[in-house]
């Protein structure tokens, strides 16, 4: 039977689409390589969120051409969808961010009539592609996508161009597909999307409601949200923060601008003092929860007055980390019209001093921890040691080695960043 190498570039969203892409392989009877081996077949899921992601999905695409001139080289995704005109010699089978799950058809045509085969029209899509995943291996967190499309219109993203409007997954389905990985054993479930928060809007109901049933399954020992807007984080989702415990002691928050003048011109749906305020209130039901966010730095028009803005903001909402981006510009997207571009150079020094203000707060929020007791799923054994993350994503390495896909009460005893450092209890 053919060989495959498969390669994700870029999301949760894409991890699980690559993974379920898998599953139909391996039931087809297709053997699963590393792609940097020789194969038969290589797919490349491809990212288009920056410029860079632009770059490297490229490369990949001629890595695989390179490495084996006669095999079939698949590439799908974002990247694809971005670039519909896309010519690359070697390059045999494209689409775009539909009809993932017809991999095991496509490769039977193109095996037959080997001519290439091109199918982009993801912007005509309103229905949910359907996928389910039962098994996730290699990992002892499980993702499980609710959600696809975007309909925010943020002026410096592409996403909407080219994973089209939003749609969601039978809500049925999400509970049965939930079920199943909990009675397959794994701890953790991750509820992703390219826009989590706004799940329902097609189905006629909500994400709280939706988080209401998923918390109610036996046997369920955390879910986490991959990302949620402020503004979808609705007093209903609150009051289930507040009430159920399985939901993990974190959540990934995208502020991406800390000044009022930048949020406006990125269309974000929220001013600063709409943002803290809902902080505050999160933080009134849990003290202790981790926070991380997503900033831009060197969108058009920011100066040094406003990204010391930025900065103020982030120290005063104490972020357990940021995730910083460099303003990458993209077709398509209002901010490319935008004049004041900032010098990259500019740009690359202040995600510089963002990223140092990240470590600082990082380092911050973990010595909250010190001495005090903490429960870690651990993931992985190395070198005699045992890693993992409580609820909070702390990163724990414990000087002994453990059952992996394992719940252990360890106290944090030190600080090594990026670990915090347990004794087991």
């Amino acid at each position: 039977m053919r060989s495959v190498g498969i390669l994700t570039l870029g999301c949760k969203v894409n991890t699980y689409e690559s993974e379920y892409v898998i599953n139909l392989l391996k039931e087809a009877g297709y053997i699963i390589k590393d792609f940097q081996d020789v194969c038969d077949i290589y797919i490349i899921n491809t990212c288009t969120v920056t410029n860079t992601s632009d770059i490297k999905s490229k490369k990949m695409i001629r890595n695989a051409i390179k490495r084996n001139p006669d095999a079939c080289v698949v590439a799908m995704g974002c990247f694809i969808e971005a670039n519909k005109d896309i010519e690359i010699e070697g390059l045999d089978i494209v689409i775009g961010n539909r009809d993932k799950s017809k991999i095991i058809s496509l490769l039977d045509e193109y095996f037959q009539k080997k001519e290439e085969i091109k199918q982009l029209y993801c912007d005509e899509v309103k229905e949910f592609e359907d996928m389910y995943i039962t098994d996730f291996p290699g990992r002892t967190r499980a993702f499980v996508k609710i959600q696809d499309g975007c309909e925010n219109f943020c002026s410096y993203c592409i996403i909407p161009f080219v994973r089209g409007k939003c749609r969601s997954k039978e809500f049925s389905k999400v509970l049965e597909e939930i079920t199943s990985l909990v009675n397959n054993n794994y701890q953790e479930i991750v509820l992703t999307g390219i826009h989590t928060g706004n799940y329902g809007v097609d189905l006629d109901t909500n994400f709280a409601t939706l988080l209401k049933e998923i918390v109610k399954i036996k046997g369920l020992k955390r879910l986490r949200i991959s990302s949620i807007e402020i503004t979808e984080l609705t007093d209903d989702i609150l009051e289930i923060l507040k009430n159920e415990k399985v939901i993990v002691n974190h959540l990934h928050i995208p502020l991406q601008a800390g000044s009022d003048e930048i949020l406006k011109a990125m269309n974000r749906k929220y001013d600063l003092d709409y943002f803290f305020k809902k902080i505050e209130k999160i933080r009134k039901i849990r003290p202790n929860i981790a926070i991380s966010t997503d900033v831009i730095v060197g969108f058009p028009g920011e100066n040094e007055e406003l990204f010391q803005k930025t900065m103020a903001t982030c120290k005063k909402l104490a972020f357990s980390k940021i995730h910083v981006f460099p303003f990458s510009e993209r077709k398509m997207t209002k901010a490319c019209l935008l004049p004041n571009k900032v010098d990259s150079n500019i740009k690359k020094e202040n995600a510089r001093r963002l990223l140092l203000l990240s470590k600082e707060l990082e380092i911050a929020y973990m010595e909250k921890f010190l001495n005090k007791e903490v429960e870690v799923l651990i993931e992985e054994i190395k070198d005699g040691f045992s890693y993992g993350h409580t609820g909070e994503f702390l990163h724990v390495k414990i000087n002994k080695e453990l059952q992996r896909n394992t719940f252990v009460k360890v106290k944090i005893i030190s600080i090594s960043y990026p670990y915090c450092i347990g004794e087991l209890l």
